[in-house]
C-alpha cells in the first residue's frame, strides 16, 4: 500500500472513530486531515490527467510542446554551448578518447576497391588484365584489399598528428558552429519522438514517488489545523 492510500485511509478512520465516540476533537482532526490528503491527491492526479470541469488539469500532457522546447533550450543551452563544446574538445583525456576504429569497421570500403579496379582497367595494364580473363580476375582480392585498407585507415587515425588535426579542425570557428547546428539537429529529431503520454510516463518516473509525500504532509498539517480548530473557543 502506498502512502498516499495510507494518509487517506487513516484520515478517514480518524473521521469514522471521531464520529463514533462522538469526540469532537478527534473528528475535527479526522476531517481536516482527509481534507488536507484528498487535496493534495487530487491535485497530483490533475497533474498528469485530464479531470472533467476542472480547468487547469492534465497540464502536463497538454503542455508537453513546452515541455520538449524547454528541454532542448535547457541541453543546448547548458550542455552544449559553444562554451562548453570547447573547454571538452581541449581536454588531453578528451583528445585521446576519439576512436574511429568502429566507424571504419562498419563502413563499406567497396566502392574504394571497385575504383582501384577501374583505374587499373583503363590504365596501360588494361590489355594485358584483358588477356586473363579482364577485371574478373581481381574479384578474389576485393576482400584483402578491403581488410587491409580498413587496417590502414585505423593506424592513421590512431597517431598522434591525426588527432592533431581533428583538433585544429574542431578548434574553428565554422566548424564549432556546424557543430553545435548538427548536434541541435540531433536533440530536436529524437524529442520529435515524444507524444505527450511519453512526456507524462517520464515526468510520473522521475517525481510522482516524491509527491506522494505532499498526500502525507497534506494529511498531517491538516490534522493540525483541526486540532487547531477544535480548541478554539467558540
Amino acid at each position: 500500500m502506498n502512502k498516499n492510500v495510507l494518509t487517506n485511509l487513516t484520515a478517514l478512520a480518524l473521521v469514522l472513530l471521531g464520529w463514533w465516540l462522538t469526540q469532537p476533537v478527534l473528528l475535527s482532526i479526522g476531517l481536516f486531515a482527509l481534507a488536507g490528503a484528498i487535496t493534495n491527491t487530487l491535485a497530483i492526479h490533475m497533474l498528469f490527467e485530464k479531470v472533467p470541469l476542472l480547468y487547469g488539469s492534465g497540464v502536463i500532457p497538454l503542455r508537453f510542446n513546452e515541455f520538449k522546447a524547454g528541454i532542448q533550450h535547457l541541453v543546448m543551452n547548458q550542455f552544449f554551448n559553444q562554451s562548453n563544446i570547447e573547454r571538452f574538445l581541449a581536454d588531453k583525456d578528451t583528445q585521446q578518447a576519439f576512436d574511429f576504429a568502429p566507424i571504419i569497421e562498419q563502413t563499406d570500403l567497396s566502392p574504394a576497391f571497385s575504383s582501384l579496379v577501374k583505374v587499373v582497367e583503363q590504365s596501360s595494364f588494361g590489355g594485358m588484365l584483358a588477356m586473363f580473363g579482364g577485371t574478373a580476375v581481381l574479384l578474389p582480392l576485393q576482400e584483402p584489399f578491403i581488410n587491409k585498407l580498413k587496417l590502414s585507415l585505423i593506424e592513421i587515425t590512431e597517431t598522434a598528428d591525426f588527432h592533431q588535426r581533428v583538433q585544429a579542425q574542431l578548434a574553428d570557428a565554422g566548424q564549432m558552429q556546424q557543430l553545435t547546428v548538427q548536434i541541435e539537429h540531433i536533440v530536436q529529431q529524437r524529442l520529435e519522438e515524444l507524444t505527450p503520454e511519453l512526456v507524462k510516463e517520464i515526468i510520473q518516473q522521475m517525481i510522482r514517488q516524491h509527491l506522494g509525500w505532499l498526500v502525507v504532509w497534506g494529511g498531517v498539517f491538516g490534522g493540525l489545523l483541526g486540532l487547531v480548530a477544535a480548541l478554539l473557543p467558540v
